[in-house]
């Protein structure tokens, strides 16, 4: 039974075609050893599931598989029958992609350049292919609407049933030479790149002093394709560029020189960067992911020692210092009114105690910056500006030029803000502490477990839903009781009048927020694009009440609880991060 059913699957996938050529490199394990082998359970997991769009497009393995990035299902994601009159997409599946669109076709070359030329060109779409900061065993597709930003509900769904009734790839879309010779193919590159340069100019405040500024920086790209635009963009800031760091300057898909390709991981994969500021002298670190569309930073003090901001602490900065700018340039408190800042819901919620003093307006989204992207949309369409808007995985944008998060105008903004405040002898630690001061505390802590099973997922939010009696949610974790709780994987929320969340349903992810009575915000989700179930936790103090320690052993405490009774790692042979 377990052979005929083998067999089954996999006539079904070479019937379409077999993976092969440059997306899908040689693969230890393929189709036909596994059939061999017996190994059923395997052949299931690629072949009976197809990818499905997470908080950041289709992201797998690569491999043969309809679950998994190959030539094939590159192929299938991308053709459509009744192709819109543009289109823009990354030179990266050129060849295949040419076959596929029997329209024309812009290519670009950048996450951050793909959704800024959909806009700019008036595409209908664009695809970027790109794994991001994910392992480099890993691939994705990204894709972007009209609007530039990524697709999210209800769009991932019909792309995704269309994908499904029409996998049969087209005789021509195996023809890689088309794009040497193809009228449909054009490269407005440099016209792009020109135009983003001159944009930057709308989140540039300081030119005066960024010609004079002392301060060095440098800057790594991860093996990624920041460093050239990085570089171009400190010249339009008026600043000398970056010094970069020379193993990492160029893009190699085997990052070579770190563990895992993502600058999130903080000081322990910044240590050429972090090495060759101290000989250099430079004070800041600047590191994009490799797609460029991610920020890390870190600055040395005078202790001589390094200070990596997390996401959700250079959120504080960075809405800080646009807010500062904005004020500066509308003196007219009447214009307040327009402004907004978004922050996804599993983020700091330091913006929100902005708002509440600033009189501007705050608003939450899900997880992922296509919700920001498509917020950001709807807004300007009444005529409301937001002029930042961020993701505690240290995603960031400054104003609204691009709808997604901008490694490369962040990193730039990043430069100016800490050579405004080093001309008034201040660091962006002591000003990180004066916005807590002024604004509360906001002490928070992000982290994950690896978790490569699905059903264990399951298992594991399936017994926080029904913790004592079937359909309830635990009362208490750490010793203080849950005041409210919201799953937006089943639309609950106990905080509602009705009980639904307000939030919009995701049935495909899983995540639940747990509001406790010493004010601490808790989330549990699982990962859109990593086999990782993360956990947020936040104490929101208010402003006034600057006990660091207490509050720090206090969020400790209630996250170490959270993850022990809820998730029972040990139990459920989690990894649990290392540091």
């Amino acid at each position: 039974s377990a052979s005929c059913e083998s067999g089954a699957l996999v006539s079904q996938f070479y019937g379409v075609r077999q993976s092969h050529g440059p997306i899908c490199h040689p693969f230890p394990v393929t189709i036909e050893a596994l059939l061999q082998d017996g190994h059923v359970e395997e052949l299931r997991r690629r072949l009976l599931s197809r990818m499905t769009f997470g908080t950041a497009g289709l992201r797998a393995a690569m491999g043969a598989g309809f679950a998994l990035i190959n030539d094939l299902t590159i192929i299938q994601s991308t053709q459509v029958s009744n192709p819109p009159p543009k289109m823009t997409l990354s030179d990266v599946i050129e060849g295949i992609d040419l076959a596929v669109f029997h329209c024309p076709v812009l290519c670009v070359f950048n996450n951050v350049l793909t959704p800024y030329a959909v806009k700019r060109l008036g595409a209908a779409a664009g695809v970027m292919v790109t794994a991001s900061h994910n392992p480099k065993e890993d691939n994705g597709y990204k894709v972007y609407w009209h609007n530039g930003a990524q697709i999210s509900s209800p769009n991932d769904k019909e792309i995704l049933k269309f994908i499904e009734e029409s996998l049969e790839p087209w005789s021509e879309s195996w023809d890689e030479s088309l794009s040497d010779s193809s009228p449909l193919r054009r490269d407005p590159l440099r016209e792009i790149c020109h135009a983003y340069m001159e944009d930057l100019n709308s989140v540039c405040f300081h030119r005066e002093l960024n010609t004079k500024s002392p301060l060095k920086f440098v800057h790594s790209s991860f093996h990624g394709v920041g460093h050239n635009y990085v570089q171009q963009a400190f010249r339009a800031f008026g600043f000398s560029p970056p010094i970069p760091v020379p193993e990492q300057k160029d893009p190699d898909p085997n990052f070579p020189t770190v563990s895992c390709p993502n600058p999130e991981e903080g000081e322990s994969v910044l240590e050429l960067s972090l090495r060759l500021a101290e000989r250099e002298n430079a004070k800041i670190v600047l590191a994009t992911d490799p797609d460029a569309d991610r920020l890390a930073v870190a600055e040395h003090s005078d202790q001589c020692v390094w200070k990596v901001f997390t996401g959700n602490e250079l959120a504080a900065l960075l809405g800080w210092w646009m807010l500062f700018n904005w004020k500066e340039t509308h003196p007219c408190q009447a214009d307040m009114g327009r402004v907004y800042m978004l922050a996804t819901t599993v983020s700091s919620k330091i913006l929100k105690a902005f708002a509440q003093i600033e009189g501007f307006h705050f608003e939450e989204t899900l997880p992922g910056f296509k919700w920001i992207g498509k917020k950001i949309h709807e807004l300007a369409k009444t005529g409301n500006e937001v002029i930042f808007a961020f993701e505690e995985s240290i995603g960031f944008l400054c104003g609204s030029m691009v709808p997604d998060k901008d490694g490369v105008s962040a990193a730039v903004v990043v430069a100016e803000m800490a050579s405004y405040l080093y001309n008034k002898n201040q660091t962006l630690h002591q000003q990180l502490q004066n916005i807590f001061e002024v604004y509360g505390y906001h002490i928070s802590t992000t982290s994950y477990v690896i978790c490569k099973e699905p059903l264990t997922v399951k298992r594991i939010f399936t017994r926080i839903r029904n913790f004592e009696d079937e359909n309830t949610y635990p009362k208490s974790s750490g010793g203080h009781r849950i005041m409210h709780v919201r799953d937006v994987t089943t639309g609950y929320d106990s905080s509602q009048p009705d009980n639904r969340c307000v939030l919009p349903v995701t049935k495909s992810s899983q995540m639940i927020t747990f509001t406790l009575q010493n004010g601490i915000v808790a989330t549990l989700r699982t990962s859109g694009t990593e086999p990782k179930i993360k956990f947020y936790t936040e104490f929101c103090a208010p402003p006034g009440k600057s006990d660091i320690s207490s509050l720090e052993e206090e969020l400790k405490k209630v996250t170490n609880a959270l993850v022990e009774e809820f998730l029972e790692p040990d139990k459920n042979n989690l990894i649990r991060r290392s540091t």
